[in-house]
């Protein structure tokens, strides 16, 4: 089979086409026929940083594509459903960049006969990340769906970023008020194309006078792109017992919080990494993001607030150079193709 693999850490270019011998699945594992591959900033990270094992690191941890096969204890009519992945390549050597990969049963979800296996790609780390950002806050619920967030509101901060459309799309599936905030005309179309009710330039518009318009009373829940940057604007605007939560550093940058101003709401300020969040929340946020896809709730593509940019698997590289590049939208590669 063809798959990408880097055996030293680097830049784009460690990024290799190969052929290997097509894994088998080992006991409580399955074997997926991969469509599509998704393209994270944390997949260029570690391919940048992280030492791969001896035999070589296949990258990408979001995937969607067909089970083919499954190992001893696990239910054989797998076999033939079209599922999305999660975390492949997580402490593990078989990510998604192949055209096969094998991943602990748990690691794949039911994707049905209807969503498309780009929208399977997108999923994963994405909306797991906006999943828990959104329900970190005391004031709200662990679970989301339908009314779960009715009379509350979420300030997406970034609303045109993967995980910002995600957070945009999971909120108002749940019925929240969404306040997205953008730096340009065009993302702001995006965002409000994902659903979020309100935009905000934060280059153009005072993001606290305007938020405080909508909800006097504070927001009560922050998803936080750039908390660094964004700190004095989130602490002035958290309402309470609401969460600032907060799922990227700026490549290392350091939050100043207001202690004093935080007391009296009792604010919490959440940092959010999706491979090490508690267990029970993650697997709420996969029941969650299952049934929101279910649902038809979950859509990609321009029209959703998320253009697609899509690479040929010998490409790679060029997909990884293009999230580090900050491409707008989600970057998939066609396994394919």
């Amino acid at each position: 089979m063809r798959a990408i693999s880097y055996s030293r850490p680097g830049g784009p270019d460690v990024l290799e086409l190969v052929d290997r011998a097509v894994p088998e699945p080992g006991p409580g594992e399955v074997r997926v026929r991969v469509a599509f591959s998704g393209v994270n900033p944390t997949d260029w990270k570690s391919r940048s940083t992280a030492q791969p094992g001896p035999g070589g690191q296949v990258p990408n941890q979001d995937g969607a594509g067909t089970v083919e096969a499954v190992g001893q204890g696990v239910d054989p009519a797998m076999v033939g459903q079209r599922v999305w992945i999660w975390e492949a390549a997580w402490q593990r050597p078989w990510g998604t960049a192949a055209e096969h990969t094998v991943v602990p049963a748990r690691h794949v979800v039911l994707l049905g006969e209807d969503p498309s296996s780009e929208l399977g790609a997108a999923l994963g780390i994405p909306f797991l990340t906006a999943h828990r950002c959104i329900t970190a806050a005391e004031s709200l619920p662990d679970r989301l769906g339908p009314g779960t967030l009715s009379g509350h509101t979420v300030l997406v901060q970034g609303g045109a970023g993967a995980v910002g459309n995600a957070a945009i799309q999971l909120a108002r599936w749940s019925d929240a008020t969404v306040i997205a905030t953008v730096s340009g005309p065009r993302k702001a179309q995006l965002a409000a194309a994902a659903g979020a009710d309100h935009v905000v330039n934060y280059r153009e518009q005072d993001v606290v006078a305007e938020v405080r318009k909508i909800a006097p009373r504070g927001v009560d829940s922050i998803v936080e792109v750039s908390a660094a940057v964004n700190a004095a604007v989130d602490a002035q605007v958290i309402g309470m017992h609401g969460a600032v939560a907060m799922y990227a550093d700026d490549g290392g940058a350091e939050v100043t919080v207001p202690v004093r101003a935080q007391m009296g709401p009792n604010a919490r300020w959440q940092f959010v990494l999706v491979y090490t969040e508690p267990e029970r929340a993650k697997v709420l946020a996969i029941e969650d993001v299952a049934t929101a896809v279910g649902d038809g709730a979950i859509r990609v593509g321009e029209e959703a607030g998320l253009p697609l940019h899509v690479f040929p698997l010998a490409e790679t590289a060029q997909a990884h150079q293009a999230v580090q590049d900050g491409a707008v939208g989600k970057v998939l590669i066609d396994v394919t193709a």
